[in-house]
């Protein structure tokens, strides 16, 4: 990313507003910075502005009030192709094109960014190594994939052209829990690695605690409260108690 005068920040919400065309707010008066190379955590239950505070930020939905910067810009004043094709974006399902290969869901951005078609191979072959894959996957279809190896290849398409910022969307929301522990834990290292700037959207406390570096909880559209994981666990704030409890109560639950 190019330099700024804010050289830590890397995507700004300076009192950002957005309601849809009859008037109803999702997001009121947003104020955060986001740091390079951190995970921040947006954790909020279904409703709460999660997704839409993370389309704002690829340009997918433009504020109503205020404004998104991105490495110091005004999101508006981007080229939306080449804002997007600086930021990787990972949904629940994947979201990968059922009549592509593997190798072609993850060489779509390089070859539309004009790659040859040698690097865009060795690329393929890098990144399904990296999110811990065969390579003989890559001749494979979507409907030929387990959820966790969809996920994975996911991650993969979206790290494809190497880009500094990664929105991910309750990537592992719909995955049994032993596939979703092995994804997190995989997200983990390979952050440690990469270290990308990463806006991760959950409504699993026990995932925020694990995964991010700051959670921000979003409660009616508003951000009620911004801390490290260990100081989220003893916030006084009595909603930020709430979830903090629940979480607890949840752990203490024995299973059937």
């Amino acid at each position: 990313m190019n330099s700024s005068p804010r050289d830590g920040v890397a995507i700004e919400f300076r009192n950002v507003s957005y309601c849809l065309d009859g008037g109803r707010e999702l997001l009121s008066q947003l104020n955060l910075e986001i740091l390079r190379g951190e995970t921040l955590v947006l954790l909020g239950r279904s409703g709460s502005g999660k997704t839409t505070t993370l389309k704002l930020i690829n340009r997918l939905l433009a504020p109503t009030a205020g404004e998104v910067a991105v490495d110091g810009r005004p999101t508006t004043t981007w080229d939306v192709i080449r804002l997007r094709r600086m930021i990787g974006y990972v949904i629940q399902d994947a979201g990968l094109f059922p009549h592509f290969t593997v190798e072609r869901n993850i060489g779509l951005v390089p070859k539309l960014e004009k790659w040859t078609a040698e690097r865009i191979q060795k690329r393929v072959e890098e990144l399904l190594q990296l999110v811990g894959l065969d390579h003989q996957i890559a001749s494979r279809y979507p409907r030929e994939l387990s959820g966790g190896q969809r996920q994975r290849v996911g991650v993969a398409r979206a790290l494809a052209a190497d880009p500094p910022i990664l929105l991910m969307d309750e990537p592992f929301g719909a995955l049994d829990p032993i596939t979703r522990a092995e994804l997190q834990r995989e997200f983990q290292a390979l952050q440690m690695r990469l270290q990308k700037t990463v806006v991760f959207v959950t409504h699993d406390m026990r995932e925020a605690l694990l995964l991010g570096t700051r959670i921000a909880l979003i409660e009616a559209g508003r951000l009620v409260a911004l801390n490290t994981p260990q100081a989220f666990l003893h916030s006084k704030d009595p909603l930020v108690a709430s979830y903090v409890d629940a979480f607890r109560t949840d752990l203490t639950t024995p299973r059937n």
